[in-house]
């Protein structure tokens, strides 16, 4: 039975009972959106890591933990931004929010808390710049990005920005500063977000549509534009991603996986620009799932070879 089933009222009170605590507790986690704020968690850590920095747990702690909070809080708020939003999509309507689990002012604490704790974590354990990015993430991810949503298919490109930001953070932790590959990871994550929301924007799209949400796979039903769009940010994740080896940033060992990875990658968009638009559902999860391998593949081995080189 689902946590999100309801419990009959009381004959005689009327009364709902008290949910259970670690059902409620799921409900809040829920909230945090916790795929996606992992995600940015990965990315920092990423960018810390591939800097090759001195051993210091604490500032590696401080990273982690402020980065985590001040994802779950981006994640909490914008869920309580989307709330009506969410009540019209079919794969959303479950959500805390909508379903009523969770009331909404609850939810605006406790995102406030976790989006004012994750900085301050920051600022107080690793430095000011830190602090600043993840500030510069928060806003463009709720001020920006999520505004945006509701008026301009351009939305996925400027919300690729805060989800590009995390690497910079770990740059910072790590070297006070923001190198050269601090930036070319920005660059890899900025390209990547595109073809992997695209392809699920495509699969989505009547849920968006009912939203009234104006996707490009909304205010052009044949695919086409998400479709090139999709192509055109994979060859520039492709170039993006070999910019290291091409700068002696790192070896042979990454540049053969990012070469491997990345082709794979390209020949999934191509096969989703090129299919009849009656045809793409199949090549979009395709393509989806590819970048969910992508990612993960192409970082690791970049740490690999950046630790042990």
């Amino acid at each position: 039975m689902s946590s999100k089933a309801t419990v009959p009222a009381t004959p005689l009170t009327g009364v709902q009972p008290v949910a259970r605590p670690w059902a409620l507790l799921g409900e809040y986690w829920e909230l945090t959106k916790p795929r996606l704020s992992f995600l940015s968690v990965i990315t920092a850590l990423v960018g810390y890591l591939a800097a090759r920095p001195e051993r210091h747990f604490g500032v590696l702690f401080c990273l982690l933990f402020g980065t985590t909070s001040a994802a779950f809080g981006a994640g909490v708020l914008n869920q309580w931004i989307e709330r009506e939003i969410d009540t019209r999509m079919a794969r959303t309507r479950g959500r805390p929010l909508p379903s009523g689990a969770v009331s909404p002012a609850a939810a605006l604490i406790f995102g406030l808390v976790l989006a004012s704790l994750g900085p301050l974590v920051l600022w107080l354990g690793v430095n000011a710049l830190a602090a600043g990015l993840a500030l510069a993430t928060l806003a463009s991810y709720l001020l920006v990005y999520t505004p945006l949503k509701r008026h301009t298919p351009w939305c996925t490109i400027v919300g690729s920005i805060p989800g590009a930001l995390p690497p910079l953070i770990g740059s910072a932790a790590a070297n006070d500063g923001i190198k050269p590959l601090g930036w070319i990871l920005f660059g890899v994550l900025f390209a990547w977000q595109i073809p992997h929301f695209l392809a699920l924007a495509w699969t989505y799209r009547r849920d968006y549509a009912a939203a009234r949400l104006p996707m490009s796979t909304v205010v052009d039903p044949s695919g086409r534009r998400a479709a090139r769009v999709c192509l055109i940010f994979t060859v520039a994740l492709v170039v993006c991603s070999v910019l290291p080896v091409a700068l002696g940033l790192s070896g042979l060992l990454y540049g053969f996986v990012a070469l491997c990875s990345g082709g794979w990658f390209l020949h999934r968009a191509w096969q989703f620009a090129r299919a009849d638009e009656t045809m793409r559902d199949a090549p979009a999860r395709k393509l989806f799932l590819a970048s969910l391998a992508y990612l993960p593949l192409t970082l690791a081995a970049l740490v690999a070879d950046r630790l042990l080189g």
